[in-house]
């Protein structure tokens, strides 16, 4: 078995309160299957603005350089957005981060257990198996990293902001790559969500995905689905998709409609893969909830920690290799959620534990 050498990076208000319970079950599983952890702290957001004046310092930079992986909390808060917005938690850290380790391709899958569709905002007869499917979002192209980035005064006086929507054929297969795989994991289906009816780089995209997909993965079935219709069909019927793919500002939006149909940001995790490959030949990745730091249960010790279990899961399964030790994780938390052991954002006016029993519950199923 491997050392499992990675980065904790657990930020800001509720990212300290899950990042223990998941490192918990991961020491378990570790005893159980004979795992050797290495893993370093690290602070980063708001945490590493107040013990370094910065959100992502460079002592945590290198830790993260010198792992396998990243797992990552939340960060951010009211403590700092009073901050400058280049220096918010949001900003500086996550997106240096990205950028830095060239984390380009964004797994976040959308899963909500049959035994919690009460908690969805769409009526039950849609759902009635729950909802189990999977967005993949460029994460380092597009608008967000675009240049020209700039707002500037006009000589009328006017003042004008401009982003700019660039993507390279390049970055679109490789993206491209990364969907294949997933949807090779499933149903071998995949739908490409772009705006090819207005945007050039929308055109570019559909023309270089039909291509790659042609010429690489003739096994995958393929559609193509404007963004605005995608964001009504995923309130339809969000199962009509298995897999889909798009570029970053889509997939910001769509992964976020898909959290919210899945009914809790507590039960979602999210895999960052990068271009490089860690020591063990294996893709670096940053793996962290979907969801926020909650500012208003802070210390309160009922944040859901099942997310953030859950990205351990992924962390295993894509840079460690060890699919068999995260399904095992998986599963737990599956038995242990429709068991009826639950965090207040999931109980339905029923009976709900806290924290640290929700996580004790998901380690007696290991």
């Amino acid at each position: 078995m491997p050392t499992l050498k990675f980065a904790v990076l657990a930020g800001d208000y509720i990212g300290p309160e899950v990042m223990t319970e998941a490192l918990r079950v991961l020491e378990h599983v570790a005893k159980q299957e004979g795992l050797t952890l290495a893993y370093t702290k690290a602070d980063v957001g708001g945490a590493g603005i107040d013990n370094h004046g910065k959100a992502l310092p460079d002592s945590t930079l290198k830790i993260c350089s010198e792992s396998d992986a990243i797992l990552f909390g939340s960060v951010g808060g009211p403590k700092w957005e009073k901050l400058p917005t280049l220096e918010q938690p949001e900003r500086a850290a996550l997106l240096p981060l990205r950028k830095h380790f060239t984390l380009f391709a964004n797994i976040r899958p959308g899963l909500l257990y049959r035994e919690l569709t009460d908690a969805s905002p769409l009526k039950s007869e849609r759902i009635p198996n729950g909802i189990d499917i999977v967005c993949i979002r460029e994460l380092t192209g597009g608008l967000y990293f675009g240049k020209p980035k700039e707002t500037t005064t006009l000589p009328d006086g006017d003042i004008q902001a401009v982003d700019t929507m660039v993507y390279r054929k390049s970055e679109i297969e490789r993206i491209t790559a990364a969907a294949i795989d997933a949807a090779r994991a499933r149903k071998k289906q995949l739908c490409s969500v772009d705006k090819a009816n207005v945007l050039e780089t929308s055109v570019l995209w559909r023309k270089t995905v039909t291509a790659y997909v042609a010429k690489h993965a003739p096994d995958i079935t393929l559609s193509h689905m404007y963004a605005d219709n995608a964001a009504m069909q995923l309130t339809r019927d969000p199962n009509q998709f298995d897999v889909f793919v798009t570029e970053n500002m889509f997939g910001d939006i769509l992964s976020d409609e898909m959290a919210a149909i899945c009914g809790s940001l507590g039960m979602l995790s999210s895999a960052s893969l990068g271009a490089g490959k860690n020591s063990l030949g294996l893709p670096f990745g940053l793996f962290e909830p979907a969801g926020g730091t909650a500012p208003d249960i802070a210390g309160k010790g009922i944040a859901n920690p099942c997310a953030q279990i859950l990205s351990v899961a992924l962390m295993l399964r894509f840079s460690f290799g060890l699919e068999k030790i995260a399904r095992r994780i998986e599963a737990a938390v599956k038995k242990a959620v429709t068991g009826g052991t639950r965090t207040g954002d999931i109980a339905f006016g029923k009976p709900s534990v806290g924290t640290k029993a929700m996580t004790d519950a998901i380690i007696a199923q290991l």
